[in-house]
């Protein structure tokens, strides 16, 4: 079906079986990934969806364990478990019918080049034309107003307008973004979803993003996916959420102070967007020109009424 990787395995079944799957979703562990948005919104899928692994990477080719050490379970006098680091595609199938994969599990620490040049091939035997990505980003937003999101991708006619948060910036890279890139540059369309997360929730579970995330990933992908059961888990997230604020005054006044900030640029934009709907409506100074000129021509022209050079009655 593809070429040998030594970086990952496929199942009998996929070698055997030529896959169609036209999407790739990739959620990967490790990195950035405030409110836990990326790991919600890919446990949320393996949960609604039928799914069946059919590649495996070796990640003992690619995690650093002493950077990252599992976690094993000792049972009073032996030891009892041990939860290794898995990085693995699946392919999955909407309630459509539409076959898609997701590569899911801990973001390699070694080998990007060759990680990546794995997921290219993968994209080439699946026949991969579009990947997208959703993470949290920690920003300084309260929770009690919408959440917003920053749209990234290969082509900008996708991500579509918006209003531009973080201009050109240099940020430590992530497996992610260099799948982003190097994927973009062979031709693939790729789409992520950075969802504005509130500071004070980067390291907690924040429902409401994974649900807009999730939303915009299935309005682009034209996946069709429930979402009512995550839906109603961050409703009761939030009501955590509440409580924990509540209870805490000076956690309350940085909400307070950040819904304050937040409704102050809104407005400012409103006003912004009112003065340039305004401005649309004035002539422009090409357009005040020409009427001036044309105004000249006019009362110059020996046919207006009235001899200019002659007497006024």
């Amino acid at each position: 079906m593809t070429e040998r990787s030594p970086l990952f395995q496929l199942t009998d079944e996929a070698a055997r079986q030529p896959m169609h799957a036209p999407h790739l979703i990739v959620s990967l562990e490790g990195f950035m990934d405030a409110g836990l948005v990326s790991e919600q919104v890919a446990d949320h899928l393996l949960e609604a969806l039928e799914h069946e692994v059919v590649a495996t990477f070796d990640v003992d080719q690619l995690v650093d364990y002493r950077g990252r050490r599992p976690v094993m379970t000792f049972d009073s006098d032996h030891w009892d478990d041990y939860e290794a680091p898995s990085l693995l595609l699946y392919r999955m199938q909407d309630h459509a019918g539409q076959d898609f994969l997701l590569l899911h599990g801990s973001e390699p620490d070694y080998r990007w080049e060759g990680f990546v040049k794995a997921v290219r091939q993968l994209c080439l035997a699946f026949g991969v034309r579009r990947m997208t990505t959703a993470h949290g980003v920690p920003m300084a937003v309260p929770h009690t107003r919408p959440v917003g999101m920053t749209r990234f991708g290969s082509d900008p006619e996708v991500v579509g307008l918006q209003e531009a948060v973080f201009g050109r910036v240099q940020v430590p890279a992530s497996a992610e973004s260099l799948l982003h890139l190097r994927l973009g540059e062979a031709g693939l369309e790729t789409f992520g979803i950075a969802v504005h997360v509130p500071h004070y929730l980067a390291q907690a579970r924040f429902g409401d993003a994974a649900v807009a995330a999730l939303d915009t990933l299935l309005v682009h992908s034209g996946l069709q996916v429930p979402t009512a059961d995550l839906v109603e888990a961050a409703s009761l997230n939030r009501v955590d959420i509440t409580k924990e604020v509540a209870g805490s005054t000076e956690v309350t006044e940085v909400v307070e102070a950040l819904e304050q900030r937040y409704d102050r640029f809104l407005e400012g934009q409103r006003r912004r967007s009112l003065l340039a709907s305004e401005a649309a409506d004035l002539p422009s100074a090409e357009e005040i020109g020409a009427e001036f000129e044309e105004f000249l021509r006019e009362t110059t022209s020996p046919d207006a009424e009235g001899d200019p050079d002659g007497p006024a009655d």
